[in-house]
């Protein structure tokens, strides 16, 4: 049976503003001429006229963090322990121990473009948007939320645009068996600029990354900075996103993407 792919992962890249700049990535670039030096280090006795046009390998120095990039959070990046609410608490699992089964299994897309930037989701609304599009959540869906972040990126307001997951949204999320979601925005919360202004008009601390901290409750993983959410239906592909295996992490890069079976 044929397939098709879609990339649902944005570009690590030096001259795009998808993170606040003392978070961005920093990529150095070595051309085929740059690392004539180190491979007569590696093979010695030769010089660079042995090389085949004088070229050795084409190479990149990285600097990032492991949120840099589409990634996926592991439960240990929200809280030191998960699953409350399922009994004792446990000590949250990091990226490495995240079962493989979460990461490739079927997809679901709520569409949120339409709320304005900063808008907390609520449980009713992630209901009534299911009911829209006729979907009842299974155990191990992969829910992505597509916000108006998406059409932002590359843009100097990305970092601040979107809606962002509260807390009831989120565990109405994890509470029906979900454990895996997924954003186009840069957090899974809403953006910070307008979570602190609620938080010095109320003086309710509670709003504190209130969606990522339901992982306290029940643990689940979920990926920031997906792209090209606009391109999936609501339902009926499947998604991949196995993350890097960076042992005790609290995050992995991922190249998330969907899958159709046509």
């Amino acid at each position: 049976m044929p397939r098709r792919f879609v990339d649902l992962s944005i570009y690590l890249e030096n001259d795009v503003l998808s993170d606040p700049p003392m978070l961005a990535p920093k990529i150095e670039y070595q051309t085929h001429k740059d690392t004539i030096g180190e491979f007569m280090h590696m093979l010695p006795g030769t010089k660079a006229s042995d090389f085949p046009d004088g070229e050795a390998a084409a190479a990149e120095w990285v600097r990032l963090t492991t949120h840099s990039g589409t990634h996926l959070d592991a439960p240990y990046h929200f809280h030191s322990t998960m699953n409350r609410k399922l009994g004792e608490p446990e000590r949250s699992i990091t990226i490495d121990e995240v079962p493989l089964e979460w990461c490739f299994q079927n997809g679901v897309k709520l569409d949120f473009r339409h709320l304005p930037d900063g808008h907390v989701v609520g449980a009713a609304e992630v209901e009534a948007e299911l009911a829209r599009i006729g979907h009842v959540l299974q155990p191990l869906d992969i829910v992505v939320v597509n916000t108006r972040a998406g059409s932002r990126y590359g843009s100097n307001d990305y970092v601040n645009a979107g809606c962002g997951m509260g807390y009831e949204a989120t565990m109405y999320l994890l509470e029906r068996g979900v454990r895996l979601t997924g954003t186009d925005a840069w957090s899974w919360d809403a953006p910070f600029s307008h979570t602190a202004r609620r938080i010095q008009e109320s003086g309710d601390t509670s709003l504190i990354w209130e969606g990522h901290k339901a992982g306290r409750d029940i643990g689940y993983c979920h990926l920031e900075k997906m792209h090209n959410l606009e391109a999936l239906p609501p339902n009926g592909f499947t998604i991949s996103c196995f993350p890097h295996k960076i042992r005790g992490a609290s995050a992995g890069w991922t190249r998330a993407v969907a899958i159709f079976e046509e």
